[in-house]
């Protein structure tokens, strides 16, 4: 063998050797990707993810817990595959993606909630969207200023992030473009929102429903001690308790509760790898039934079959 063609074999080995050594793409039943997720999410997220891996034992989630604008940037950057949101991408972040050629995808899963929660000893639990919207207005201050109330002093609006997408959604539901001059405080989770309302008569604590709404979780019983959940009107002079509606099941899905808000997952996935498989998996019958027993509502109803017998 002449050494030119010596060299030539050698280089053929080489490159089908390296070839070879490239890691093989994940699928939707073996693999591991990184999964972000606003962390008003991280119930319905770790409910999710846990449950496709008890199907596909091959499959790993590394979840990362963000504010929602920060799970969207892991995604744009690939530091992410796919990520848990309450929007679509809006056109400059959808641009990210076009300029790599990446088509991308948002799939609508739920209907979720922000809900209000007070302190236990705190008897003012009705709402309406104008006393809300007068909030976050600087127009009420004083927790005297609401009927019904037993409490005095200023209201305190607590929320779990600077960039949480629960205080985004709520200043964009009444158009709030500066907070400088309201009482707003923030902590650095859901769960703190929790804590922080249960030590203060005065506060008054926006979370995402999933935190409470599973009544078959311990730890739903257990952080939903001590609390009321706020019942909210959209009318202008509501008459009757029925008038009032609370962020749960029924009135999410037949879209009686004023702050409700759509639950996305965005994916950058270019090959049908392990995140189209956990978004078919969450978006069809099996993961409907999770969201329904988070007290969600699935963007796809779980059908239940009866046989019925004479």
């Amino acid at each position: 063998m002449s050494k030119n063609g010596f060299w030539a074999i050698s280089l053929l080995l080489g490159f089908f050797g390296c070839a070879n050594d490239k890691p093989a793409l994940d699928n939707p039943s073996r693999g591991s990707i990184i999964v972000a997720a606003d962390e008003s999410f991280k119930p319905l997220v770790t409910q999710l993810t846990s449950a496709y891996s008890g199907i596909y034992p091959d499959t790993h989630f590394e979840i990362v817990f963000k504010p929602e604008q920060q799970a969207i940037n892991l995604m744009l950057q690939d530091s992410a595959r796919i990520a848990f949101v309450t929007r679509k991408l809006t056109q400059k972040e959808q641009a990210v993606l076009d300029q790599r050629k990446i088509v991308g995808a948002a799939t609508k899963i739920a209907t979720d909630g922000v809900a209000l929660i007070i302190n236990r000893s705190n008897t003012d639990s009705l709402l309406t969207m104008n006393e809300l919207k007068s909030l976050f207005s600087g127009k009420i201050t004083q927790w005297s200023q609401l009927k019904g109330g037993n409490q005095t002093g200023p209201i305190t609006l607590v929320f779990d992030n600077n960039n949480s997408s629960n205080l985004e959604f709520v200043l964009n539901t009444f158009k709030v473009n500066n907070v400088r001059n309201l009482r707003i405080f923030t902590t650095r989770s859901n769960r703190e929102v929790i804590d922080f309302v249960r030590k203060n008569p005065s506060a008054l604590g926006f979370i995402g429903v999933n935190w409470i709404s599973d009544g078959d979780e311990p730890l739903t019983a257990e952080l939903s001690r001590d609390l009321r959940v706020v019942g909210v009107s959209d009318k202008a002079n509501p008459t009757k308790r029925d008038d009032y509606y609370q962020p749960f099941q029924e009135d999410l899905g037949m879209m009686r509760y004023p702050l409700r808000r759509p639950v996305y997952v965005l994916s950058r996935e270019a090959h049908p790898g392990l995140g189209s498989g956990l978004v078919n998996y969450v978006a069809r019958d099996a993961g409907s039934l999770i969201i329904y027993k988070l007290g969600l509502w699935p963007s796809v109803p779980y059908n239940r079959e009866v046989n019925l017998k004479n």
